[in-house]
């Protein structure tokens, strides 16, 4: 059976962000809450569709609302209905106060840094992105790197760093969310470092950390193709491959914080080096340091050894559309892998949606037709549709967008799960 792949681009900023939970799925809950994140998800929506939307009756809406709007958190909107003249009384409809709040999204990787603001309504202002040599770094260090990128695009935008409310903040490796620690990465030279503490310490503002696939994922269910998707997986291929999930419009994390490390599952006994020290691991034979070893093996680039991955793998990429065979078969070794990878995601966890992201999807080798050929023949035989596959096409600021989302809903949490008088702004 032949599935439909398609490439999308960026996401319109203008129609409300945070995912679209259909009425009744999260009823327990608390309902000053569902209000809220129903009204931040329409973008802008009346008091009676929310009502409708929840399922309650347009009196409890009416004084969840006045509460809400007297904390500062949502306001009412002027708008006309489509087609409407100039003349008549304006409807008004209900909105999240954008300038009540703004955070900031970062991420840092290997080889890259991007950071984004946004207000409280999801709103880009402001963004960044630069290079960085790739290097594990003590706890010190990668704090400092946070603290000059956070200035950086607070610059950009126009603020202070008295004016923002949170920070959200991805990051290669085992990430665990929850206790802001992470117990290995390989931007960190130390294993087990508590940074959402330190980060918070030392830049005075709440700060949220995850695991980078994971906000890859987030990026897409508050941003993208998500939003109204209650499952899907985002499978990430750039510096190393990793892996996000959305179960019942949530990320899943596992037990203790840390699962969907995709490429970190083994495929093969004793097999290459991964970067997390273990042998055999999937990224070990997809990643970019992967493919640049073969290539200075298999192509005796000893000589190139001193050029950047980036560099190294685009001149790869020029000899095999050149025709260069031993070129291509490292791309097509690394497809085959990829989809041994895809095609167990798929017997495991059967999503909807299966959604490629990364810088390294420009090499289309990874997605080819024979490289989704062989991921359909190690998928079980059930006669019934095929995941949809999408490869996304949002650039380098995909994940930073994430880190801001994680920051809005920790933010969200916080704010909503305050005494009514502790919110007012």
């Amino acid at each position: 059976m032949r599935r439909q792949v398609r490439k999308r681009s960026a996401p319109d900023p203008t129609v409300g962000c945070g995912p679209l939970i259909p009425p009744l799925v999260e009823s327990a809950r608390p309902l000053r809450q569902q209000v809220f994140e129903r009204v931040r998800a329409a973008g802008l929506t009346a008091r009676v569709q929310v009502a409708r939307d929840l399922s309650v009756s347009p009196a409890s809406v009416t004084t969840i609302v006045s509460e809400l709007i007297e904390a500062g958190l949502i306001e009412e909107v002027a708008t006309r209905r489509e087609g409407e003249s100039g003349r008549g009384r304006p409807v008004v409809a209900l909105g999240v106060r954008a300038a009540a709040h703004r955070v900031v999204g970062l991420k840092i990787s290997d080889r890259d840094l991007s950071a984004v603001v946004m207000d409280f309504a999801g709103h880009l202002l402001a963004e960044h992105h630069e290079e960085r040599s790739p290097a594990a770094l003590p706890p010190d260090r990668i704090l400092s790197l946070i603290e000059t990128l956070l200035d950086r695009v607070t610059t950009k935008a126009g603020l202070t760093r008295q004016e923002l409310s949170a920070v959200g903040i991805g990051l290669p490796g085992y990430v665990d969310s929850a206790g802001g620690r992470v117990l290995w990465s390989s931007i960190l030279s130390e294993r087990n470092v508590p940074l959402g503490r330190l980060v918070t310490e030392r830049l005075g503002l709440p700060a949220q950390i995850d695991n980078d696939a994971n906000l890859c994922a987030m990026a897409e269910l508050w941003f993208g193709a998500g939003r109204r998707l209650s499952d899907f997986v985002v499978v990430t291929i750039e510096h190393g491959l990793g892996m996000g999930m959305v179960t019942n419009h949530r990320i899943f994390r596992g037990a203790r914080g840390i699962g969907m490390e995709l490429g970190h599952t083994k495929v093969q006994l004793d097999g290459a080096l991964c970067r997390c020290g273990q042998r055999g691991c999937l990224e070990a034979y997809v990643a970019d340091y992967a493919l640049a070893r073969e290539a200075t093996t298999a192509l005796n680039w000893t000589h190139r050894q001193t050029q950047s991955t980036a560099v190294l793998l685009e001149s790869l990429h020029d000899h095999a559309k050149a025709g260069n065979q031993a070129a291509r078969s490292i791309f097509r070794r690394a497809g085959r892998y990829l989809a041994v990878g895809l095609a167990n995601v798929v017997n495991l966890v059967d999503p909807p949606l299966l959604i490629l992201a990364g810088a390294r999807l420009r090499f289309d080798y990874l997605y080819a037709e024979e490289t989704l050929a062989e991921m359909n023949a190690l998928v079980l035989e059930t006669g019934r549709p095929l995941p949809e596959i999408e490869i996304h096409a949002w650039g380098e600021m995909l994940w930073a967008h994430g880190a801001a989302a994680l920051a809005l809903s920790a933010l969200g949490e916080r704010l909503l799960a305050l005494p009514r008088e502790g919110v007012a702004q």
